[in-house]
C-alpha cells in the first residue's frame, strides 16, 4: 500500500469516527436563560443543571449525551439539554436549583425533579414515564397481564369516572416521577381479582394485590407513598432516600460486598424470611431489604458500622435502632423488631437541636472537603469570606466599645472638677 493510500485510509477512519461520535453530542442542547422566553407550552425538556467546578457533573457528560441520542433514536418528544446554572441564574432560579447536578423534566407548567440513580437506563425510564400519559389505560386482558409482568409494583384504578378517580389523577400528577399509574375497566382485570366495590384503586405487588380503603388507610396519597415499594428489595442510596417519604420503618441487612461471608448470607436470609413469613403482621409498618456497603448509612448516622450488620431506620425522625445483641436466629430478629415497635429499645440519632448542630457540622465538612479538592480557590473564598466578615464585625464592635469607653472617661474627668472654683466660694466672715 502506497503512502498516499495509507493516508487516505487514516483520514477515512477519522471521518467515520467523527461521524459516529458527533451525532451523540448533537442531541444535547446547551441552554441559557433565553429558554424562559422561547419555550413553547407543548415542548418537553429534560434538563441537567451543572456547575463548571462540579466533578460529578463532568463525569456525567457522556451518560447525558447517550441519553439524548437514545431518546432521539426512538422518536421521543423529549428535548434533552444542559445548562450552566452559575452563568444562567435566571433559568436556575426558575427551577430552584440547589445542588449539582440537578435533573428536571419540564412538561407543560410542571417541573419534575429526578432523584433516582444517575444511570442512562434509569433516567431514560424517568423521561418516558413523565413525558407519556399521566394515567395509562389498559384496554385488554392481554395488555393487563403484559404490564403486570413488567412491573414489580403496579397501581390500577378500576371503574368509571368518580371523585376517587379525580383524586387518583391528582396524586398521579405529583408522583409520576416515581411510579406508573394505570386504569382499567372491570372486564379487563382478571376474574380472580376480587373487588368488594367499584370504583377501586388496587396495588399489585409481591405476587398479591389489595385495595385502598380510606377508612383504614388514610389519604390515597399517603397510601400510595407507603405501598409503592416491594415488601423486600435490594436497596440503593436513591431508593432508601425515597423510602423515607413512606412513613414506614426500614429494616436492612447491611452486607459487606467486598467480602462475601456466611454471616452476610445469614443476615440477608434472616431479613428475607421474616419479610415473607410475617408479611401480614409487619408489612403495614416496615419495609424490608438488603444494602451492599455502609457508606450511605454511615452518613445518615454520622458514624461507622461494622459489616455485616442489621439496622432499623426511621427516616421520618432520623432515628435508628441497632440490635442489643448478636442476631443468631429468626427468633432473635423477631424479638428485635417487636422491641423497636413497642419502644423497648432506645432510639439513637434523631432531629433534636444537638443532632441538628452535629448534622450541620458533618454536612459542612462533607461539602467543603471535596470542594477544596476540586476548586481550592472557590473553597477558600467560601470559607474565608464568612470568617473575614465575622472578624470585621468583631473589630467594629470592639472599636465602638473602645471609643465609647474613652468618651465615658472624658466625661468622668469633667465630673471630677468642682462646680465652683476656690475663688468663687465665698469666705465666711465672723461677725
Amino acid at each position: 500500500m502506497s503512502e498516499h493510500a495509507g493516508s487516505m485510509v487514516v483520514m477515512l477512519a477519522a471521518l467515520l469516527l467523527c461521524a459516529s461520535v458527533a451525532p451523540l453530542w448533537a442531541f444535547v442542547d446547551e441552554l441559557d436563560d433565553s429558554l424562559l422566553e422561547t419555550r413553547r407550552n407543548e415542548d418537553i425538556w429534560l434538563i441537567k443543571f451543572y456547575a463548571p467546578w462540579c466533578r460529578i457533573c463532568k463525569e456525567m457528560d457522556p451518560t447525558w449525551h447517550r441519553i439524548g441520542s437514545e431518546l432521539k433514536s426512538v422518536g421521543s418528544p423529549v428535548n434533552v439539554g444542559k445548562c450552566d446554572a452559575i452563568a444562567n441564574a435566571g433559568l436556575a432560579k426558575e427551577f430552584k436549583v440547589r445542588t449539582y447536578p440537578a435533573i428536571f423534566m419540564w412538561k407543560n407548567d410542571m417541573k419534575y425533579l429526578y432523584s433516582g440513580p444517575r444511570t442512562a437506563d434509569a433516567i431514560v425510564e424517568f423521561a418516558n414515564r413523565v413525558s407519556g400519559p399521566l394515567i395509562r389505560p389498559l384496554t385488554s386482558p392481554e395488555l393487563f397481564q403484559h404490564t403486570l409482568n413488567r412491573h414489580d409494583v403496579m397501581f390500577v384504578y378500576i371503574g368509571a369516572s368518580s371523585l376517587l378517580k379525580s383524586e387518583y389523577s391528582s396524586v398521579a400528577q405529583e408522583m409520576i416521577v416515581s411510579t406508573f399509574f394505570f386504569s382499567a375497566s372491570r372486564d379487563v382485570v382478571p376474574k380472580a381479582v376480587s373487588l368488594p366495590a367499584l370504583p377501586a384503586v388496587v396495588v399489585f405487588k409481591d405476587g398479591a394485590y389489595f385495595s385502598y380503603n380510606e377508612a383504614s388507610d388514610g389519604s390515597l396519597k399517603a397510601w400510595i407513598k407507603r405501598e409503592r415499594f416491594s415488601n423486600y428489595a435490594k436497596v440503593d442510596n436513591y431508593m432508601l432516600y425515597a423510602m423515607g417519604d413512606s412513613g414506614k420503618l426500614i429494616l436492612l441487612a447491611l452486607l459487606d460486598d467486598a467480602n462475601v461471608s456466611q454471616q452476610n448470607l445469614r443476615y440477608k436470609s434472616l431479613v428475607w424470611k421474616v419479610s415473607q413469613d410475617y408479611k401480614d403482621l409487619y408489612s403495614r409498618n416496615i419495609h424490608f431489604g438488603f444494602m451492599e456497603g455502609n457508606e450511605y448509612i454511615n452518613g445518615l448516622i454520622m458514624g461507622e458500622l461494622q459489616l455485616p450488620t442489621i439496622i432499623m431506620l426511621n427516616l421520618s425522625t432520623d432515628n435508628y435502632f441497632l440490635p442489643p445483641a448478636p442476631l443468631e436466629t429468626e427468633r432473635h430478629l423477631l424479638d428485635f423488631v417487636d422491641q423497636v415497635l413497642d419502644g423497648s429499645i432506645q432510639a439513637r440519632g434523631g432531629n433534636g437541636v444537638i443532632q441538628r448542630v452535629r448534622r450541620f457540622i458533618y454536612d459542612t465538612k462533607g461539602t467543603l472537603v471535596p470542594l477544596m479538592t476540586e476548586a481550592p480557590l472557590l473553597g477558600c473564598f467560601l470559607l474565608g469570606f464568612p470568617l473575614g466578615l465575622l472578624v470585621f464585625l468583631c473589630f467594629v464592635c470592639w472599636k465602638a466599645k473602645s471609643d465609647y469607653g474613652t468618651q465615658d472617661d472624658d466625661d468622668d474627668d469633667d465630673d471630677d472638677q468642682p462646680i465652683f472654683s476656690p475663688r468663687q466660694i465665698p469666705d465666711k466672715k465672723s461677725d
